[in-house]
């Protein structure tokens, strides 16, 4: 609790004379820092400095003195300069709000203003009463925002917490989770609402979790929606195309990333309506998508991202994977997508053989073949129907073939990989074969951030006609995949022992969002009840093993990966279990991988080879289901852990010391908790043997049902015949994508999208 001396400071203003006292009440919790030098310098220089008239101005100068002294032998003044920070964040509300004497006034009072004001919707107020929402008072702790370090907070105050429409803050950090908990909870019965709402409060507050950031930004407010990202399959139609399109604009209007597959999409040099050689293939489509992506931003928040994703055996292949590079044809290029390549096992195959591939037209091979060869994939390694349609289309003396060395497609994808970051790699034969619902459908792709593997189809339209003076457009809705996410804070929830209570919560708070979730696109709302998908992931994972003392590059690294994921992935399927039992299984359970118990027996769950009951669990979700289609899914959550002080996702650190750039002014970042006995620990990704990274994502990805945005770090000196050998590697362990590429000279763009 401040001091009365350091409450009346802030109320009545900082200034000249009073700065002194000031730091002083703040340096009384860091006694391990320098702060009198610091003092000292800073009353001299404030006394100096004419402008330092001002509360605002007197607290940029400390803070920015403050990170002056952040290094890797004093990384705590992070939490001074945050401190500070949070004074102001105080003093501003207090003073916008209208209260005086207290951290946190009114949370009633708030949320009946910002409504009025149209920031919030109605739905808080409508759904609890005003005795409620006084007890959901009494449970914010502010104590809690002494957890944020100096950047972490920033980012949730700059991007985050809610303000008027003259961006005047009024939200605070804890009354932000509160809100999130009070709106995820919101359908929840009455008699065990408020537990509920505590215990989603107690998993935010402590920074246990972070929820991804569309729900962190909208939950509460009268705009947005609380999905991180959606993935659509175009049709090869015009109708279809310029469909998918205005959908996409309008998730992307409301704050999701996209994942797009063309690969349905008929080639270049295609036949339309029978004229020979007139289609245009795929760029011409890419380039609309990308004046979308540019012309219809996230609320104003960032440009819109959009990634397309293509078959390898596709003849637009070549041209879709120069779309990114910078030289070259300007009217061929689309800088602003993101791009996917979709690779069977058998492509990978003729690679490492170095013998040859071919490319088709989907249109030709629809019209000829009487089926689309992306409809199909080899369901054992080195077996199965993908590889015998693909040949048998090669054999056809009637359609049309282009043939070509494979691995002169693998280098264009290293070449582009190297120059931009992308394209992405999905490794569609595995994603496909342990696909929890191949009872239903295919996964053609990837997101944005290529964690989310789940079933798609192409929306299709059946007939237009008029009624009643009205055009009637009847369409067939296709599976538009919607990806829920919320991260657990390894870091913290590990060593703080609450997985078991954590994850439990985590999920019916991810369950629930599919149900509050107000898409604006209808065949996406029509999936996401259908399967009732969700992405429960982690990140933190380099801190929590510098916290454990373990080596990233160690087979100890390797066999404490595995133990964990697996036991998040019990804890999981055990809560989603739970749900079901009181709520109902998703529609779909019937004939899953889920309910016929091959989910367990493809990842060789047995209770005699663990300490987790997984011969009981799988009699139990046989019996009573699961609650959602899918679970687990680890995302990039860039810029959620940096709020939670934490690693991001599954990769190891850039750097131990580096600064995270502002519009006018750096702010120095440490590696979190980095000490003497910690440093050691923290070797930099662009240093680390990648092969060590993809041991550990191999014993992970037997545990997660979806993907992982797994990165590559690599030295922009790396030699082509290394850079092979990873994605070798990475297909040969069995991972379902990797995601970026990123060496020492690409600038690669963060998925603010996935976030969670």
């Amino acid at each position: 609790m401040l001091t009365k001396n350091r409450e009346t400071i802030i109320q009545n203003e900082l200034t000249k004379e009073n700065v002194g006292p000031f730091i002083d009440e703040i340096a009384k919790n860091y006694p391990q820092l320098d702060t009198l030098a610091y003092k000292t310098k800073m009353v001299e220089s404030i006394q100096k400095q004419p402008n330092a008239n001002t509360t605002e101005k007197i607290i940029n100068l400390l803070i920015l003195e403050g990170l002056a002294n952040i290094s890797e032998l004093e990384p705590d003044w992070t939490y001074f300069c945050a401190s500070i920070y949070l004074e102001n964040l105080y003093h501003d509300a207090s003073k916008n709000r209208n209260y005086q004497d207290k951290k946190y006034g009114s949370f009633y009072q708030l949320l009946t203003h910002l409504q009025q004001e149209g920031i919030y919707s109605s739905e808080i107020l409508d759904g609890y009463s005003k005795e409620e929402i006084d007890l959901f008072e009494t449970f914010i702790d502010p104590s809690k925002d002494k957890l944020f370090t100096y950047i972490g907070l920033r980012t949730l105050a700059d991007r985050y917490l809610s303000k008027d429409y003259k961006k005047k803050i009024y939200e605070l950090p804890q009354e932000r989770f509160m809100i999130i908990a009070m709106t995820l909870m919101n359908h929840e019965e009455k008699e065990k609402r408020t537990k509920l709402v505590k215990e989603a409060y107690w998993a935010l507050s402590n920074l246990y979790m972070t929820v991804a950031t569309p729900t962190l930004t909208n939950a509460g407010k009268s705009y947005g929606q609380l999905s991180s990202c959606f993935i659509d399959t175009v049709d090869d139609s015009l109708q279809g195309i310029y469909d998918s399109n205005t959908d996409i604009a309008n998730l992307s209007k409301s704050g999701g990333g996209i994942g797009t597959y063309l690969g349905k999409i008929r080639s270049r040099g295609s036949d339309i309506k029978g004229f020979k050689g007139v289609s245009s293939g795929v760029i011409p489509w890419m380039k609309q998508l990308n004046n979308t992506a540019v012309s219809v931003d996230q609320l104003g928040q960032r440009k819109g991202a959009i990634a397309v994703y293509l078959d390898v055996w596709h003849k637009d292949i070549f041209s879709f994977l120069d779309a990114k590079l910078n030289n070259g044809d300007e009217r061929l290029r689309t800088h602003d997508l993101f791009t996917g390549v979709c690779l069977p096992d058998l492509f990978m195959e003729q690679v490492e053989a170095r013998a040859d591939w071919y490319l088709f037209d989907p249109h030709e091979v629809r019209k000829l073949m009487g089926y689309s060869l992306e409809d199909y994939y080899d369901e054992e390694k080195g077996h199965g129907s993908f590889r015998q349609k693909y040949w048998e289309c090669v054999n056809h003396p009637h359609l049309s073939k282009e043939k070509v060395p494979a691995i002169d497609i693998m280098k264009r994808i290293m070449i582009s990989q190297l120059e931009s970051g992308t394209p992405y790699m999905f490794y569609r034969d595995e994603v496909n074969r342990k696909n929890t619902n191949i009872h239903q459908g295919m996964v053609y792709c990837s997101n944005l951030c290529t964690e989310i593997t789940q079933n798609q189809s192409a929306t299709t339209v059946e007939e237009q006609y008029t009624e009643d003076g009205k055009i009637i457009t009847v369409k067939t809705p296709g599976d538009f995949v919607v990806c829920n996410l919320s991260s657990i804070n390894l870091a913290r929830a590990v060593t703080s022992d609450v997985l078991e209570r954590l994850i439990p919560i985590q999920v019916r708070m991810l369950d629930n969002v599919i149900d509050l979730n107000d898409i604006p696109v209808l065949q996406a709302k029509l999936t996401n009840a259908k399967y009732r998908s969700i992405g429960l992931g982690t990140f933190g994972f380099h801190h929590l093993l510098a916290l454990k003392g373990i080596k990233w590059e160690s087979k100890e690294a390797v066999e404490f990966t595995d133990a964990l994921y697996e036991k998040i992935a019990y804890l999981t399927i055990s809560a989603s279990h739970e749900l079901a039992k009181e709520k109902g299984a998703y529609a779909q359970f019937e004939g899953s991988d889920w309910q016929t118990g091959h989910y367990f027996e493809k990842r060789n769950y047995q209770s005699s080879s663990s300490d987790l009951n997984w011969d009981e669990l799988k009699t139990e979700v046989a019996e009573h289901g699961v609650r959602n289609g899918y679970l687990m899914a680890v995302a990039p959550n860039a810029s959620t852990s940096i709020i939670a002080g934490s690693t991001a996702s599954i990769d190891p650190i850039f750097q131990k010391v580096y600064s995270e750039e502002k519009k006018d002014f750096k702010i120095p970042v440490t590696a979190p908790d980095l000490n003497s006995e910690t440093t050691w620990y923290y070797k930099s990704a662009y240093f680390i043997d990648q092969i060590w990274s993809i041991e550990q994502n191999k014993a992970r990805q037997r545990h997660i049902d979806q993907s992982i945005s797994f990165n590559f770090y690599v030295q922009n000196s790396i030699k082509a015949k290394d850079l092979l050998n990873l994605h070798l590697s990475a297909w040969k362990s069995d991972l379902k994508t990797t995601y970026y590429v990123r060496s020492t000279s690409s600038l690669i763009e963060d998925c603010d999208s996935c976030a969670s």
